[in-house]
């Protein structure tokens, strides 16, 4: 099994970032994923998992987050097109696609006095009212990692609270 988890990149908009930011964001968030990917499979037994981890930026316009989310985007393809690469060898690659969750990423993007006031916040908006945390990520990549998920594949798992589709 590989989990394939990459993410961040440069804030801003087609206005404020250039090359290098456009460069940087899609090195981390995609590059990286395909080579994991690529240099994994020689080790991988077959029939068995891979897991990727998109976002929900991928689905929906956030300010300043256009680069992330478009990367996010073709994560979310390259489980499918992984997938039909791989049938042959009946390697199942899906991904997990998270909304706000509480990890030290927030550490990145918010000053630390303002981390609990954004948290509420995005809590607020959340359909569950809550946000995610880590065990509700790893108990999805636990499933689609063993038997259970073995007809599923190419596929994508919202795990966002209802953020993607409910949120208004």
């Amino acid at each position: 099994m590989i989990v394939a988890n990459a993410g961040s990149g440069a804030v801003g908009t087609v206005a404020t970032l250039g090359e290098a930011d456009f460069d940087k964001t899609m090195d981390l968030n995609l590059k990286s994923i395909y080579f994991t990917v690529q240099k994994a499979l020689p080790y991988m037994n077959d029939g068995g998992s891979i897991i990727l981890i998109g976002s929900n930026a991928a689905h929906r316009a956030y300010p300043n987050f256009t680069l992330y989310g478009a990367a996010k985007a073709a994560v979310i393809y390259f489980a499918k097109g992984f997938s039909s690469d791989l049938l042959d060898r009946k390697i199942r690659v899906n991904v997990i696609t998270p909304g706000t969750t509480d990890t030290p990423a927030f550490e990145k993007f918010v000053p630390a006095e303002q981390i609990e006031a954004v948290k509420t916040h995005f809590a607020s908006v959340m359909p569950t009212t809550r946000i995610g945390q880590p065990s509700d990520i790893g108990k999805t990549a636990v499933f689609l990692a063993s038997d259970d998920s073995s007809f599923i594949l190419g596929a994508e798992l919202l795990v966002d609270g209802g953020m993607t589709y409910l949120a208004k």
